[in-house]
């Protein structure tokens, strides 16, 4: 796990000699595994609130993931964009976007720094004399980044702006951004074909990624509906709702009434996204 203090020290650099700290630190964010600590503060004269506002640049619309949840399973390493529009009259030279969770800034336990490819972080494109887009990618792997499952859920977003005249803007309360465990769903309905009138066994399963133990767990207690779509028909309707057990197991029955397609359907959680199964045909004679 990369320490958030080291996301602190890469910004540092960035900002010249404006920053005490030093550039050595920064080179180490992409080596460093360790689990998170503390986020440094910048000194004094980083603070962005200590220079006037025309001083500094200004940041706006900043895009992470193209505004979609960041959701990663336990095996494979994802790779997002993220960017962010910064004006100030010098121009700009380069931007920072990172990632960090924890209850505040000096007790961190997560952190999701950028890559950085060549002398720059971002790729900024200048729209303007004064204003650029910059992007920049994140790597995030779920055995490396994300050790614990508490991390999943709303993470802060910092972002930093450098001029051209080497002023800058940096705030590492910039946004907020979820990042989540993928979930799975599957479905069963059972017998087929069946007799019209006779019931029908509709079973599944929910689970989700768990970052601790690098394999899938059963999502306890959650509403997940029964939905059905008619044969010949191209819209599922919700039969009811019913809350996977301890083991994220689903079950409920059913009357047969017509061939068609059972399916669950779950909503999602502030951790948990979204999943539908794909529908079940059932015959009914």
């Amino acid at each position: 796990m990369r320490i958030c203090s080291t996301v602190a020290a890469v910004t540092g650099a960035l900002a010249l000699a404006a920053l005490a700290v030093p550039a050595a630190q920064a080179d180490q964010v992409t080596n460093n595994l360790d689990r998170p600590s503390v986020i440094k503060r910048f000194s004094a004269t980083a603070d962005s609130s200590t220079l006037s506002a025309t001083a500094v640049p200004t940041i706006t619309n900043v895009t992470v993931n193209g505004g979609k949840d960041i959701v990663l399973g336990t095996t494979y390493a994802k790779t997002i964009t993220v960017s962010l529009t910064a004006s100030h009259e010098s121009g700009i030279q380069d931007a920072i976007i990172f990632l960090w969770h924890g209850t505040d800034a000096a007790h961190s336990d997560g952190s999701l720094p950028p890559n950085k490819y060549g002398a720059t972080w971002a790729t900024c494109t200048a729209s303007s004399a004064t204003t650029s887009t910059c992007k920049l990618t994140i790597t995030i792997d779920p055995q490396r980044d994300l050790y614990k499952n508490s991390l999943a859920g709303t993470w802060h977003v910092g972002a930093f702006a450098l001029a051209g005249d080497s002023s800058h803007y940096y705030n590492e309360y910039y946004g907020t951004h979820r990042v989540q465990r993928y979930s799975k769903l599957t479905v069963n309905a059972s017998p087929e074909p069946v007799v019209k009138g006779k019931s029908i066994t509709v079973t599944g399963k929910l689970t989700r990624a768990n970052w601790e133990t690098h394999d899938y767990r059963g999502y306890t207690n959650q509403p997940v509906k029964l939905q059905f779509r008619k044969a010949g028909t191209t819209t599922y309707s919700t039969i009811k709702t019913v809350y996977t057990d301890s083991y994220g197991n689903l079950k409920t029955t059913v009357t047969a009434s017509a061939d068609g397609y059972w399916r669950w359907n779950f909503a999602g959680s502030s951790t948990t996204p979204s999943v539908t199964a794909t529908g079940d045909y059932v015959d009914v004679q």
